[in-house]
């Protein structure tokens, strides 16, 4: 009798713990909130910046309940592509960090090609038709030299949000932004000069993808830079696009933390990350 009365009472302890709400049923809780979605989001850091450089935004989001599922696509100085983790079937919002072992090769075109191996290797793993892309500093030359490539390409999935953060698209302050750029064109986003690797992605301008919702995001320190990149700089992407993105917008922040290297670690640019890819 007390055998029996020990194993009913384990199997009643058993049944309230199945029952009572966890820490993932109250992060989706939090997801209900925001788009569910199996698109996921590429994270390209900047020269010199590695995984550290997108975890406190990849961290943020996931506190935030909006995803539960995050890995790493490594490439090496080669460009070969490996994963580290997985991104189950099905998973809500999942998040990629893309780390560049090579991280301070300027060789865009070559950067470009490590995109697409990345991009080719989700898809050939997970099957994905669409991706969104977050990039900081010198990746949104990457994703730009990518899409120089392979907008075309039907065949890869297709970009649906592209975030710029601190893009350096005219080139960086003291290292290959045109002296005499002193300005860019308040409707069009045409720079009064552009540098050699500027002129070289002309040609999205007219077959940047229609379909994608672009966010232009920059920091100002009051001196209309961030004081590594200036605003023209990173203004001037707007000419590149030539009005084809399905919508474009572009965020000036001020403040603390907007200076180059601290952009990604701001929280108001989480905010606006979450509310850009997944806000309802």
């Amino acid at each position: 009798m007390k055998q029996r009365f020990i194993i009913l009472s384990s199997l009643i302890v058993a049944l309230v713990i199945l029952l009572l709400p966890t820490s993932s049923g109250h992060a989706q809780q939090l997801a209900d909130h925001y788009v569910h979605s199996t698109t996921p989001t590429l994270f390209f850091h900047g020269f010199g910046g590695s995984t550290k450089s997108e975890q406190y935004m990849v961290d943020g989001i996931m506190t935030a309940g909006v995803s539960k599922t995050a890995i790493v696509a490594d490439v090496s100085g080669s460009g070969q592509v490996t994963l580290e983790g997985t991104i189950p079937h099905n998973a809500v919002n999942p998040l990629v960090e893309v780390n560049f072992e090579n991280n301070q090769d300027t060789n865009y075109s070559e950067q470009g090609k490590w995109a697409k191996n990345v991009i080719v290797k989700l898809q050939n793993t997970n099957h994905f038709k669409k991706i969104n892309i977050e990039a900081h500093s010198m990746g949104n030359l990457a994703v730009m030299y990518y899409l120089l490539a392979n907008a075309h390409n039907k065949k890869l999935p297709q970009l649906q949000k592209e975030v710029a953060l601190g893009g350096p698209f005219d080139g960086a302050m003291g290292w290959n932004q045109p002296s005499d750029l002193k300005s860019v064109n308040a409707k069009t986003g045409k720079p009064s000069a552009m540098n050699g690797s500027y002129r070289k992605l002309l040609p999205l301008r007219h077959f940047y993808p229609r379909q994608v919702q672009v966010l232009n995001v920059y920091g100002d320190l009051g001196t209309g830079d961030d004081s590594q990149v200036s605003n023209l700089s990173s203004k001037s992407f707007r000419y590149l696009l030539n009005n084809r993105p399905r919508s474009y917008r572009e965020i000036r922040l001020t403040g603390a933390n907007v200076k180059h290297e601290l952009l990604h670690h701001n929280p108001q640019v989480n905010q606006i990350l979450i509310k850009f890819f997944w806000g309802k």
